[in-house]
Parts: C-alpha cells; sequence; structure tokens
C-alpha cells in the first residue's frame, strides 16, 4: 500500500493539493450555513431588520453556490486522479504478470492474477477516489463543525464530543480486523475464478460427459465460501455504523437535555441550539462517510498488497555471464539436463543430445515422460536444476530473453486462437506482411480452407478458435509459427488433429522451405517423427533410447513396441511424396 501511495500517487501530488484546496473551501462554505442561519434568527430577525435578513439570505445562498460548484469541481479533479493511477497500475501489473517466468506464475496461479487485474485494482480504484472526495471532506466537517460548535455553545459541544473517543476506538479496532479477513476473501476470489475459467472454457467437455451436476457441486461449494468469507468480514465491519449511531445518538440527546436546561436558564439562545443540531447532523453524517471510507480501505489495503506482490516480484530468469561452448559442437546442445517442478523428484533426469543447425529432433514418449518440458526449458521459460542448455554456442541463461524467444517458432499443445481475424491470428503483432502471412498459410496447408471462407484472411476467428476444426485450428497455429521463418521450430504435438495426408504434406513442405530451420518435433505417433535425423525416446523423464529411426527399431524396445503397434513391423510405408509414411 506504501508503493500506491508514494510512488504511483507521486505524479498527481500537485492536482491532488490543488484538490484538497478546492475541497476544503468548499466544504468550509457548507459549514457556514448553519452559523449563518443561527446568527439571522438570534441577532438579525429579534433586531427587525429587513434589508439585514435579505444580506444574510443572499450570503447562504452564495455559500451554497460555492459549496456546489467548488465540490463538483473537486471530485472531478479526485476522479481522474484516481483513474489514471489505477491506469498506471494496472499496465505495470499486466506488463509483469507478462514478464513472470513459468515458476512464478505457477506460483501465483493464472486465476490469482486475472483477480489482481480486476478485482483488486477496482478495490484500489475506489480508495484512491473515495478519500479524495470524502478523506478530505468527511474530517473537515467533523473538526470543522466541532470547532464552529465550539464559539456557539463550548459546554454543549464538549457534551457531544465526550462520544469521539469511543467511537474512534471502534472504529480503528474493527478495521484492523477486517484487513486479514479481506485478504481471505481475496484468495477465495480466485479459487472461484480458477474455476469458472476452467468450466467456461470446459464445457462442452461437461455436457458431453454429463458431468454438469458434479461440477454445479463444486461451484456451489466455492461459492458458499466466498459468500461465507464475505459475511464474516462484512458482519466484522458493520458493527461499526450501528455503535457510531448509538454513540452519537447518545451524544445528541445529553446536548438536547443539557441544551434545554441551558436555554431556559438563559445561557443559550434558541437559534444557537438550532444550528448546534444540524451540525449534529454533519458530523453524524460525516462520521457515517468516514465508516465506510474504512470499509473501502480495508479492502484496498488487502488488494494493494496483492498488486504490490505481483509487481515487486524478483525477477526470477536474470541474464548470466555464462561459459560459452564452441559453435562446432552443435547448434543446440542438452548438457546432462535436470529439472525438476516441484523442486523434490525431478521431472526429467540427465538429458543430454546435440543437434546441428537445420537438423530434426524427434521427441517421442508416453503422457507425463517430460516432452514437453524440454521444449519449455529449450525457450527458457523455466531454468534446469542440473547441467545446461545451449545455443549456438550460447548458454540460453546468458542470452537476453526477447533476442532467445525470436529465434523460435512453436506450436504448444493446447495453444490459442484469439477473437480476430485470421491474418492477425497468423501475424500476432509482428512486423509480417500480407505476403508473409500467405505464404505461411500455404505452407501450413492452411491456405485452401483459409480462401475458402467468405472474407479469406479477414474472416473473423471466435475466441480459442470455437468456430474452426482442431485441424484448422493446428494448421492456423502451425502457420504462425511458420510465418517469421525461425531458426528453431518447435512443434509439441501439432498434427495430432492432422489426417495423414495433411501430415505428410506439411512434413514435406518443411523439408523443401525450412531446409535451414532447426526443428523439434513432439509426437505421439512415429509417422511425424521417424524422418528425423534424431530421435529422443523418454520414459518416467529418463532417456531410454536416442538415434535413428532404424537405429531404435533395432536397439530400444520401446521404440520398436510402439512402432509395431502403429504402422507395422518395419515402421515403413511409402507416402504421397514419395517419403516414407503411415
Amino acid at each position: 500500500m506504501k508503493k500506491v501511495l508514494t510512488y504511483y500517487l507521486r505524479p498527481y501530488y500537485v492536482r491532488m493539493i490543488v484538490g484538497f484546496v478546492i475541497k476544503f473551501i468548499g466544504t468550509i462554505m457548507d459549514l457556514c450555513l448553519p452559523w449563518i442561519l443561527a446568527y439571522v434568527i438570534d441577532m438579525v430577525i429579534p433586531a427587525g431588520g429587513q434589508n439585514q435578513i435579505f444580506y444574510w439570505g443572499l450570503l447562504m445562498i452564495l455559500c451554497s453556490v460555492l459549496a456546489l460548484s467548488l465540490n463538483v469541481i473537486a471530485n472531478r479533479m479526485a476522479s481522474k486522479v484516481a483513474r489514471d493511477t489505477t491506469e498506471a497500475i494496472r499496465n505495470d501489473l499486466f506488463a509483469r504478470s507478462m514478464r513472470l517466468s513459468n515458476a512464478q506464475t505457477d506460483h501465483f496461479t493464472k486465476p490469482s492474477l486475472i483477480s489482481r487485474l480486476t478485482t483488486d485494482t477496482y478495490n484500489v480504484h475506489q480508495m484512491l477516489g473515495r478519500i479524495q472526495r470524502l478523506g478530505v471532506r468527511a474530517p473537515i466537517l467533523v473538526v470543522g463543525g466541532i470547532l464552529v460548535t465550539l464559539t456557539l455553545d463550548p459546554v454543549l459541544t464538549l457534551v457531544l464530543i465526550s462520544v469521539m473517543p469511543i467511537i474512534t476506538w471502534i472504529t480503528v479496532y474493527i478495521s484492523k480486523k477486517s484487513i486479514p479477513m479481506y485478504t481471505a476473501l481475496q484468495q477465495s476470489v480466485d479459487q472461484f475464478v480458477r474455476l469458472i475459467r476452467e468450466d467456461v472454457a470446459g464445457i462442452r467437455v461437461i455436457k458431453a460427459l454429463s458431468k454438469t451436476a458434479f461440477e454445479k457441486e463444486k461451484y456451489n461449494a466455492i461459492n458458499k465460501e466466498v459468500v461465507q468469507r464475505e459475511k464474516k468480514a462484512d458482519i466484522t465491519m458493520a458493527i461499526v455504523n450501528p455503535s457510531m449511531n448509538m454513540f452519537l445518538n447518545l451524544g445528541l440527546v445529553l446536548v438536547v437535555i443539557v441544551g434545554a436546561y441551558r436555554v431556559n436558564g438563559g445561557a443559550c439562545e434558541v437559534g444557537k441550539i438550532l444550528a448546534f443540531l444540524t451540525y449534529f447532523t454533519i458530523i453524524l453524517n460525516a462520521m457515517m462517510n468516514i465508516s465506510k471510507m474504512f470499509v473501502i480501505i480495508s479492502k484496498a489495503v488487502a488488494s494493494a498488497n496483492r498488486i504490490m506482490e505481483a509487481i515487486e516480484a524478483p525477477e526470477d530468469l536474470c541474464i548470466k555471464e555464462c561459459t560459452k561452448m564452441p559453435k562446432k559442437d552443435g547448434y543446440i546442445i542438452f548438457d546432462h539436463v535436470t529439472f525438476s517442478y516441484n523442486g523434490r523428484e525431478p521431472d526429467i533426469e540427465d538429458i543430454h543430445f546435440t543437434l546441428q543447425k537445420g537438423e530434426t529432433l524427434g521427441i517421442l514418449g508416453a503422457t507425463g515422460s517430460g516432452k514437453s518440458t524440454l521444449a519449455l526449458l529449450l525457450m527458457r521459460f523455466y531454468d534446469p536444476d542440473q547441467g545446461a542448455i545451449y545455443i549456438d554456442g550460447e548458454n540460453i541463461q546468458s542470452i537476453e530473453t526477447q533476442k532467445l524467444r525470436k529465434k523460435f517458432g512453436v506450436v504448444f499443445q493446447n495453444d490459442s486462437l484469439f477473437e480476430d481475424t485470421i491474418a492477425e491470428n497468423i501475424r500476432l503483432g509482428r512486423a509480417i506482411d500480407d505476403t508473409q502471412v500467405q505464404e505461411a498459410a500455404l505452407y501450413a496447408r492452411a491456405k485452401e480452407f483459409v480462401e475458402a471462407k467468405d472474407r479469406g484472411y479477414d474472416s473473423v476467428v471466435n475466441a480459442r478458435g470455437a468456430n474452426l476444426s482442431g485441424g484448422q485450428k493446428q494448421r492456423l497455429l502451425i502457420a504462425r509459427a511458420l510465418a517469421a521463418h525461425p531458426d528453431i521450430l518447435i512443434l509439441d504435438d501439432s498434427s495430432s488433429a492432422l489426417d495423414y495426408k495433411t501430415d505428410a504434406a506439411l512434413r514435406h513442405e518443411l523439408s523443401v522451405h525450412f531446409a535451414d530451420t532447426t526443428k523439434v518435433v513432439i509426437a505421439q505417433r512415429i509417422s511425424s517423427i521417424m524422418y528425423a535425423d534424431h530421435i529422443v525416446v523418454l520414459d518416467k523423464g529418463s532417456c531410454i533410447g536416442y538415434g535413428t529411426h532404424e537405429e531404435l527399431l533395432r536397439d530400444c524396445a520401446l521404440y520398436r513396441e510402439i512402432s509395431i503397434s502403429q504402422i507395422g513391423v518395419d515402421g515403413r510405408r511409402q507416402d504421397s511424396y514419395g517419403g516414407v509414411g503411415e
């Protein structure tokens, strides 16, 4: 919270001070009205001066107009400060979220980051706006009202403020208890967002498997938890308002009783009592606003701490000075790499292989064997626990992240298409012209179905490619990876939805038009990798086979078993491009 106030608000300090001054003057105008009214009732009317009554009446109108105008101006300035500050916070949080390593994203979780970008920034925005509007006006009304009543009748004022210490203690005590409750509430909201995100994304699967009732039970459970935590926090904060009302009304009763005795004894005038009751109403409303502000501040403090936790997360993948490897030793080198997601049991262990420029590596293995982990390590989404990875002689930990990632074209498992045109989904904001987009679609075997659409490359893709078939989505994703002619191409199970003929045609395009591109192909079927220069066979994170297709048929029992089950004993069959396929 401190950084929000000292760093993000710093550019607006001058504007806030001007707004505070305007708000202060407007509030003073409000405080003048009851005092003028008391003066008119007690002094002007008894004197019988009609001109004086008109004069003081015009002065009250002027004060009212000034109070309204100045408060509107100050509120508009406060809203602009809150809007611009929240925009800066949201931009920094989004940028930092994009730079988080995969390990940090796993730690925070994606739903939590979404919640911080939405609910938490909204809470901070509410606090910044309210504290400039009510945070200035309400204390001035309380303090100013008390000071003015002192000039009217010090005895009655002392009766009123005698309840203030109790009210202050209650407000501070309850607010301290509520902040941890609102933090816990936001954590439950994170889980709530995660569940909704998963259910909406997988709604077809849920319906297909008739699991609607099961998911509804999960939803009801987390929804109930959110409601219970919100209820607990709100009930705790709800103690403030009734307590304030009770003690302030007790003070009012005492003021009325004491005031009645003083008027009866001639120590006080009726106009002063009327003004005093008006000021009491002003003070009561101001105290109520202060109590509401404490609720908003409690939420905002919890939210600001969560936001700054993400923004100030340390750089996890720092650039390091590392020993270089002679380029002649290989273009891509995995040097005895071991890695674990949880830091305890290795997910891949002692992986070692070398690729020359333009060669193709095939990676085969069962689900969970570590195939995709190799791709993530190669692109430095994680750092290995042991060993090193080299590209063109440089340890990837010594290469600036953006420079490193520009070397790659990649299609991940379950990759995303965005709600935009086909052309923009292939281009993805990069400096790629229309000719390159169309070439990439041609090479990925997507051109035919794209140009068959009414608007061609300007056709709109629904979110996550919902209006495309599985094979069409994969071909567009491959086109995106090929569009910039990357140095290294990673295809992670990117042909699983392609028919055999399209898969063979794609391999042909890669061999002809991307001969200088080093390719890493992760696949479930042998036909997609059997022509690779090198093939790695993984089992439970360990390399149990390495070599060419023929060498693995001879030496690796698991590879031979998979080959027999998929494409026959010899594992070879001619495809339509003169090579060997399924």
